[in-house]
């Protein structure tokens, strides 16, 4: 069994800060693995946000949260993050961790092996 659990989710107001982490536990080992976050808006289709390789060393965001998000990951916690800076309403979603094994497929969210159940982010004034 794996588990991917995500924590962090809150309110903030436009402009503010957050930082999401995701634990993994389980029958993965976690270097293996890399690590995204996705996001559903309410009506809307989960996009990818940001992944982050085995090693940390190379990552990806989509456009809209370049320049304020960074992700990173321990591997010595079985944890990723997300930094979320200068947030805007538009942020607001519930956001997924995922684990794949194909950074060619980062985007892709059909190719995530595994999901969290996601924590809510509400950037509201």
């Amino acid at each position: 069994q794996v588990q991917l659990v995500e924590s962090g989710g809150g309110l903030v107001q436009p402009g503010g800060s957050l930082r999401l982490s995701c634990a993994a536990s389980g029958s993965l080992i976690f270097g293996n693995y890399v690590m995204d976050w996705f996001r559903q808006a309410p009506g809307k289709e989960r996009e990818f946000v940001a992944a982050i390789n085995w090693s940390g060393g190379s990552t990806d965001y989509t456009d809209s949260v370049k320049g304020r998000f960074t992700v990173s990951r321990d591997n010595a916690k079985n944890t990723v993050y997300l930094q979320m800076n200068s947030l805007k309403p538009e942020d607001t979603a519930v956001y997924y961790c995922a684990a794949s094994i194909s950074w060619g497929s980062r985007w892709n969210r059909d190719a995530m092996r595994y999901w969290g159940k996601g924590t809510l982010v509400t950037v509201s004034a």
